[in-house]
């Protein structure tokens, strides 16, 4: 009786654990950056879930965004480049630098946007600031991948760890 029982309750309380992961919402970003010296530029590539950055955007600017959408309002772009300005800071060899934005694409409900910073120099430092989203959600984690002067590393920042800095 008490096998027939456990046989009954297991899958159930298996069911209900499995099932209790899937409602759990995962806050993750993705940002991919690749020095490229034959072009004198770094290349960054950021994914970002559509509407956890739609949350972020209508908290700091106080409207409906509408992302990736036929009603997406026409200041999209430079109100994401504001923030992403913001939200992610870059020094090469001790110098701030100038993230410039190119273009943005929609991957399923994934926002990848392209990024570029101009440089001719070697990369002797390299210091990352990356706190996007941390705002909205405490649980934020915001992997880094980096491939630098044939270097390749990854780290994670977090709403407490928003900076890395690597020498070469």
């Amino acid at each position: 009786m008490k096998k027939k029982v456990l046989q009954f309750l297991l899958p159930f309380f298996l069911a209900v654990l499995l099932s209790s992961f899937a409602w759990h919402k995962f806050y993750v970003s993705v940002t991919q950056i690749d020095f490229v010296p034959n072009k004198k530029r770094v290349e960054i590539t950021s994914r970002i879930f559509i509407d956890d950055l739609e949350k972020a955007l209508e908290k700091k600017f106080k409207k409906k965004f509408y992302l990736a959408t036929s009603k997406e309002i026409g200041e999209a772009n430079a109100l994401i480049h504001e923030y992403l300005n913001e939200k992610i800071k870059i020094s090469i060899n001790k110098k701030s630098q100038n993230i410039e934005f190119l273009a943005k694409e929609v991957e399923g409900d994934v926002l990848i946007f392209y990024t570029k910073i101009a440089i001719s120099k070697k990369i002797n430092t390299f210091e990352i600031f990356n706190s996007l989203l941390t705002e909205i959600y405490r649980e934020q984690q915001n992997i880094i991948h980096t491939n630098i002067n044939g270097s390749k590393d990854s780290f994670l920042l977090t709403n407490t760890e928003t900076n890395q800095k690597i020498d070469y």
